[in-house]
């Protein structure tokens, strides 16, 4: 299975450095409420909602602190910014609710919010000028590149770990690797390597601001430094070819075509009445239309991020909990993630928004459910809605699944193909990487 496959690089013994702070679950490491903490002293942001705007305007007089140019920032090493935090489950087991699920295993999506605050609090190291007590960089996230694991459950009542460091930067972006590791007889065991893309802004996140070039120290450095270039081309190889931009291949036309024909209704008098419209669903599959749930969020100011808006985390954690439901009512039965990929922040979520997200299966493989969860936001006041994210999700079912199959060519449905077809290009990447 994919988890047998997932190899796990560790980080090198020489970026082994970490927060002074504690827990008595493990000496010296903070927590994740520590990292969350350490985020809002670092922004200099309020815990009361009613001082939000104080808090904010106070960020304006940072505006400089801004380098003019990144050559005037220091440069970094990777083991300026590396970092480990403690997940105490087994050690502290009053959190332990927070992360337990029906199955008894942690929930995942509580997982996605750690790797968001942690990532951003990396930049923040990375960034941090000795001088400065507050940072005039707001920092958020832009991109999930791809969080891969390599165990299906995560434990509730042992120890995590999480590491991370940057681990590429340009002019004003920076690439965060992370790990996760849980405790069991003693060792920390690989759980999931993540990704994250970072950009950074001035303090009223509203344009580009520079951030400390990186440099490499070693051979081992400079292929992790190379590949974070590589990534970088890769997501822009992979945008340029989007189904929103450019034709499908002639292989994949085939493949759409291919489903029409298996689709056609041939029961009729004469081969000339078929129609279009006349459409039979072959056996053990389902209508694309047929496989999709929704669901409504209000936005409320307890999930907010140090800048006031819905935290990122959050976003992540309600996107994946309906994608899970959405491949379980799909598969009849319990899904497991084997991979997130190419998830992009394209637009800030409002605190009083209406968020709106649809789960959609769009591509099916054997056990394999690659599901697509689109979050938009819905102001009502102006009767307008506006797309915030588009996440994706490949999970691995208990059981084989039926094929999902889009109504493509006639009638109201050609974009189910269009889904269906950046659904298997999605689930062919995620194949190729684990």
């Amino acid at each position: 299975s994919a988890y047998r496959l997932c190899i796990m690089r560790k980080l090198p013994s020489f970026l082994a450095r970490t927060l002074t702070s504690g827990t008595s679950g493990s000496p010296g490491l903070p927590d994740m409420s520590e990292v969350r903490r350490k985020l809002r002293d670092i922004v200099g942001a309020s815990t009361n909602w009613r001082d939000h705007v104080q808090a904010m305007q106070e960020r304006k007089a940072l505006h400089t602190l801004l380098a003019k140019r990144q050559a005037d920032l220091p440069p970094r090493r990777m083991k300026d910014s590396y970092l480990e935090v403690i997940l105490p489950l087994g050690s502290q087991p009053e959190i332990r609710e927070k992360y337990l699920n029906v199955h008894n295993s942690v929930r995942f999506g509580r997982i996605l919010e750690d790797l968001d605050s942690l990532g951003v609090l990396i930049c923040y190291t990375h960034t941090k000028q000795e001088m400065q007590p507050r940072s005039p960089l707001s920092i958020v996230t832009a991109l999930v590149d791809k969080i891969n694991l390599c165990q299906k459950i995560i434990h509730p009542d042992c120890d995590i770990k999480f590491t991370g460091n940057v681990s590429w930067v340009g002019k004003t972006s920076m690439e965060v690797k992370m790990h996760m590791l849980q405790l069991h007889d003693g060792d920390y065991n690989p759980v999931l390597d993540a990704t994250f893309v970072m950009v950074a802004r001035d303090p009223e996140n509203k344009r580009p601001a520079f951030v400390n070039p990186l440099i490499p120290e070693s051979p081992e450095e400079e292929e992790i430094f190379k590949q974070g270039e590589l990534n970088k081309m890769r997501r822009i190889d992979f945008s340029t070819a989007s189904l929103l931009k450019m034709a499908p291949t002639a292989e994949e036309r085939n493949i759409v075509h291919d489903i029409f024909l298996n689709t056609l209704d041939t029961r009729q008098e004469g081969e000339g009445t078929v129609s279009f419209q006349s459409r039979k669903l072959p056996p053990n599959s389902v209508w694309m239309e047929d496989a999709k749930l929704k669901a409504l969020q209000i936005c409320h100011p307890e999930e907010r991020n140090i800048f006031n808006r819905i935290f990122g985390g959050f976003l992540m954690r309600k996107a994946f909990e309906l994608g899970w439901a959405t491949a379980c009512s799909y598969g009849s039965s319990r899904p497991f993630i084997v991979s997130v990929d190419d998830i992009m922040f394209q637009k800030p979520v409002e605190v009083g928004s209406l968020l709106l997200l649809s789960g959609q299966v769009c591509y099916t493989e054997n056990n394999y459910i690659q599901v697509r969860v689109h979050s938009e936001v819905y102001n009502a006041n102006t009767r307008e809605h506006h797309t915030t994210n588009i996440f994706h999700f490949t999970f691995i079912s208990e059981n084989e699944v039926p094929q999902v199959v889009p109504k493509t060519y006639g009638g109201k449905y050609p974009i189910k193909s269009m889904l269906y077809l950046d659904g298997k290009r999605h689930f062919t990447a995620v194949m190729k990487e684990i």
